[in-house]
């Protein structure tokens, strides 16, 4: 095995190329796994509430504390990842992810459950800034394809997990199988890191002539990925529910049509693998979001109609797949991105996490299911009105 600490420079080219295959299907193989672990609280959000005898408004506050998490992991491992072993701290973050899933279905007091969805959450934001800075170290300007991929592996675990959730709450009866096996698949994933060489941060202040980061342009990063998150979230996380309380479907229906939901945007996400490296990010982000738009309209104007809210579902889903690493390659283009920088920008992640599902949580019985999709198509048109700025701080970057 190549030493992580030896620098890219003293290998040779095909030496190069294999670390960088291994260190890439690495990155890969843990959203994978992450993405199982994230779509994992929706489609139990009712069994949550059976197991620790909640109504659903005090349940949704697992949302923020797996979110509060989330912040405090994407803070905390920004500057881990620029000191640390990269590969090394992912298997311990997908350690973490392992056992909070494992002992969740196993606690029946909500704030105890809460404490370990805290846990899970900064699992979960340590593995996402490493996935999303490491990725760029690899393969710097030439990420944007590679981007897509790593996020087409999220989509694909979000898909698998609503899928083994329903496969185990119909053949058990119960939640507890579901998220045992999710932790079991995780262990793989974390094998993987501790067998392959990390990579290294670029050199301050600037890799290949970008600029240092721009404050203002972070917060716009920032605050993109606030709104598209708690768009994509909020309908991962609420559609289960949402589809239940309208008599649209029983438990396992809603469950697929979650997995449908997460499986478009894993579609999408393998779509715009070839996209990216032909069309500009501009362009992709402008299509993404218009086409969310149209997904929320169609389930709007279906109401109740369960034909209509499955085509408005997978609508939205791929129109939003790649709304994310899309916006993350731009970044890397307009400033150099090390960890720290990248947690900035998954701290605004978090936050959009945290918040927008926990309201329409509370929301949610006073208001009416159709409260869920007013929000979120409230979160895309933020998101269009935020990216219309990043999109002139871009063009001021250039």
């Amino acid at each position: 095995m190549v030493s992580t600490s030896a620098p890219a420079a003293t290998l040779s080219a095909a030496k190069l190329r294999s670390v960088r295959l291994s260190q890439t299907a690495g990155y890969l193989v843990a959203f994978i796994a992450l993405g199982m672990s994230s779509a994992s609280l929706g489609p139990t959000l009712p069994g949550l509430a059976l197991q620790t005898g909640s109504r659903l408004s005090e349940i949704s506050f697992l949302f923020s504390a797996r979110a509060l998490g989330y912040l405090l992991g994407s803070i905390v491992s920004g500057r881990l990842y620029d000191r640390l072993p990269g590969m090394r701290l992912m298997a311990g973050v997908l350690a973490i992810i392992a056992v909070a899933l494992f002992f969740i279905p196993a606690i029946p007091l909500l704030a105890v459950l809460a404490v370990a969805m805290l846990l899970l959450g900064t699992g979960e934001g340590a593995a996402d800034v490493g996935g999303n800075t490491l990725i760029v170290w690899t393969h710097g300007e030439r990420v944007g394809p590679f981007m897509n991929a790593l996020h087409f592996c999220f989509g694909l675990g979000a898909f698998v997990a609503p899928i083994i959730v329903a496969q185990a709450i119909l053949r058990t009866g119960g939640i507890t199988w579901a998220y045992r096996l999710l932790a079991l698949l995780i262990l793989p994933a974390l094998v993987w890191q501790l067998r392959t060489p990390s990579p290294h941060a670029p050199a301050a202040p600037a890799v290949g002539g970008l600029k240092a980061a721009r404050p203002w342009a972070v917060f716009l990063v920032a605050t993109l990925l606030f709104f598209y998150t708690a768009g994509e979230l909020s309908y991962g996380g609420w559609v289960y529910t949402y589809a239940l309380r309208l008599g649209i479907g029983n438990a396992q229906t809603a469950a697929y049509l979650t997995s449908a939901f997460w499986g478009s945007l894993m579609l999408g996400r393998l779509v715009s693998i070839p996209i990216a490296a032909r069309f500009s990010s501009s362009a992709i982000l402008r299509a993404d979001l218009l086409g969310s738009l149209v997904g929320l309209a169609i389930v709007l104007a279906g109401r109740s109609s369960p034909t209509v809210l499955w085509v408005g579902t997978l609508v939205f889903g791929f129109a939003m797949a790649s709304v994310f690493p899309t916006v993350i390659s731009l970044a890397s283009t307009m400033m150099n991105t090390t960890g720290r920088v990248t947690a900035w920008f998954l701290v605004g992640a978090s936050l959009g996490i945290m918040v927008w599902p926990w309201l329409i949580g509370q929301l949610f019985e006073p208001a009416g299911p159709q409260a869920v999709m007013w929000l979120i198509g409230l979160s895309v048109i933020m998101s269009l009105a935020v990216y219309t700025l990043l999109m002139r701080e871009a063009r001021r970057a250039s």
